[in-house]
């Protein structure tokens, strides 16, 4: 994964800090789901996971595998990948001079804001749902640039209401200290989430979000599923 001892400790540290800095902004913050997936997982603040060792803790557990690949690609080979329950972590991370925002996925987004989730039932199937139903769309299909708004508002950057008040879930959200700050601020937009409105919603990225959509219940996120795949009958 790493070039030479340098990077290593350079790379084992901006991990180390990350790590750190994250578990104390997300404390009370976070969805149940990602507290429960990180203390799974076993993830430490002392080092790097190996990959291919977390896959296998991983399949275990869930039937899902992580597929190491050396930088973001496009998304109809991110979404093939879903619809075989495997997830891409990219194996670079982020250097210091974007700590507190990382204008795309690197491996402690992956690692520290996705992978706890895919522990969760209802995430998991409802990306495997979301993967199938991308590669299901012919090439060029509007439906496919809905479908990853629908991703992207969700997986990425989606909250939910637990107990009265509101809890990170995105890996974007999860990763990222600056956008939890804006997120947080009260004058950021948090609308209640609704497939259609998500859908439709153009998607933003190298930038903090303009809004964050709400699930006012965990069960909704599995739910939309089925609603979806109603609209996408519709475009067929």
């Amino acid at each position: 994964m790493f070039t030479t001892p340098n990077s290593v400790s350079q790379d084992q540290l901006i991990w180390k800090m990350l790590f750190d800095r994250q578990t104390a902004l997300l404390h009370r913050r976070a969805a149940p789901a990602f507290s429960q997936g990180l203390a799974r997982l076993g993830l430490r603040r002392e080092a790097i996971p190996d990959i291919r060792e977390l896959s296998a803790v991983v399949e275990a557990e869930t039937g899902w595998q992580l597929a190491p690949v050396g930088r973001p690609f496009e998304p109809a080979a991110f979404f093939a990948l879903l619809a075989e329950r495997k997830f891409p972590i990219v194996t670079r991370i982020r250097s210091m001079q974007a700590f507190d925002f990382s204008p795309e996925p690197d491996l402690f987004h992956d690692l520290f804001g996705h992978v706890p989730m895919l522990l969760d039932e209802g995430l998991a199937n409802f990306l495997h749902e979301l993967g199938q139903a991308y590669v299901a769309q012919p090439a060029g299909s509007p439906a496919r640039e809905q479908l990853w708004a629908l991703y992207f508002f969700t997986a990425e950057f989606g909250m939910v209401q637990h107990e009265s008040k509101p809890c990170l879930y995105g890996a974007g959200l999860l990763s990222s200290a600056g956008e939890i700050h804006h997120c947080v601020n009260e004058f950021t937009p948090r609308p209640a989430f609704d497939l259609a409105t998500v859908l439709g919603t153009p998607v933003t990225g190298a930038r903090y979000q303009n809004q964050y959509f709400m699930l006012p219940a965990w069960e909704q996120l599995t739910e939309c599923v089925e609603e979806l795949a109603g609209m996408l009958a519709v475009v067929r």
